[in-house]
């Protein structure tokens, strides 16, 4: 019966892309209302590191509303075009807790520029989402604001995880708005089932600092802002600033070569 739903969706998918792909400059227009910043950052630990040679990925897309947008934000296929139209940064050599790592960013995390999916690309995207909705992998069939199920980790309880990422790998990601106050959705996964993570709603990157200094650093409490030793949660988090972004704390024992983080960040239409 699944294999059944699951061509039925690939059948409307096919249809409808075929149909709109007949009526040639439409195919380039996007159905989508927001602006999406989707993008990574990935993180090589180096030796001092009991991770290493661990790897980290965040896959982050971020969803929000510029009401003036700029010359810079443009419809496309990323899977297709983003070397005509993307650069990376420069690695960059980094340190947290005498722990060296190199980190590589893309352009798109600066919340300057941002794209808009051509309808072909929103289509497959749709599917994807789909599928995973169905399969029980994300609680929504949005494909660029996606709800993951609220998941604990229950390998080790909270005092060993305490331990675990008490000298763990800490990340910042910022938000993009444009606004004084706004409110964001948020989700994040970690592909790695044996490990939990910490995440945070807070107020700046300066709380990054505040945390690897070991100082009492400070966080959005309200609107389920934050979660401890999760595979996978799903919150929102009201009357943020526009400097605002998420915490998240890894524990310093990764076993994957390649540990992935995906995360989702929406900003709510409503506020």
């Amino acid at each position: 019966m699944k294999i059944m739903f699951y061509f039925i969706i690939a059948g409307i998918a096919f249809a409808a892309i075929l149909s709109n792909a007949l009526f040639g400059h439409l195919v380039y227009d996007s159905p989508y209302d927001q602006d999406i910043n989707k993008y990574s950052v990935y993180v090589h630990l180096k030796p001092e590191w009991k991770s290493y040679p661990g790897n980290i990925l965040f896959e982050i897309t971020n969803v929000w509303s510029d009401p003036d947008p700029k010359a810079d934000t443009f419809n496309y296929d990323p899977s297709v075009e983003a070397s005509l139209v993307t650069d990376h940064n420069y690695n960059q050599l980094q340190f947290q807790n005498q722990k060296s790592f190199v980190e590589l960013k893309h352009q798109f995390s600066d919340c300057k520029s941002s794209w808009k999916p051509i309808l072909y690309r929103y289509a497959i995207d749709s599917l994807r989402s789909s599928l995973d909705f169905a399969q029980g992998k994300q609680l929504n069939n949005d494909p660029y604001v996606q709800i993951l199920p609220d998941i604990p980790n229950e390998k080790y309880d909270l005092e060993e995880h305490q331990k675990l990422t008490k000298q763990g790998f800490v990340q910042f990601i910022p938000i993009c708005t444009e606004k004084r106050t706004t409110s964001y959705d948020f989700s994040i996964s970690i592909n790695d089932d044996n490990k939990g993570f910490d995440v945070y709603f807070v107020d700046s990157k300066e709380q990054l600092d505040n945390y690897l200094k070991k100082e009492s650093f400070s966080f959005y409490t309200h609107d389920d802002c934050y979660a401890i030793n999760h595979h996978s949660y799903s919150g929102t988090c009201g009357n943020v600033g526009p400097n605002a972004g998420l915490l998240i704390v890894l524990p310093d024992n990764l076993k994957l070569s390649l540990t992935k983080v995906r995360i989702n960040m929406h900003e709510t239409l409503s506020n």
